[in-house]
């Protein structure tokens, strides 16, 4: 098993995992996973062992507008809609 990287190491890292996302962000391991999966929050898997890995800078900024957007009333189809277009 890995140990267990310190809040500065990921603070600096390019990449970090799920979990590690969700001790920056203070959002649910749950709501990551189902934002990955509804294609909101975009990451990059690593061939050997099949870890995603989330840029972290475009993460968090990601899933900012995203909490935005769910506190203005919006669904999750109308919250992809407004990320495709801002692209």
């Amino acid at each position: 098993m890995a140990r267990r990287r310190t809040d500065k190491v990921i603070s600096s890292s390019e990449f970090v995992t799920i979990g590690e996302l969700v001790r920056l962000t203070d959002i649910r391991y749950s709501t990551l996973k189902y934002y990955t999966e509804c294609g909101l929050l975009p990451f990059f898997q690593e061939d050997t062992n099949l870890t995603r890995r989330y840029n972290r800078i475009d993460s968090i900024d990601r899933l900012d507008i995203i909490e935005k957007l769910k506190k203005e009333g919006k669904s999750i189809a109308e919250i992809k809609s407004t990320l495709k277009s801002d692209k």
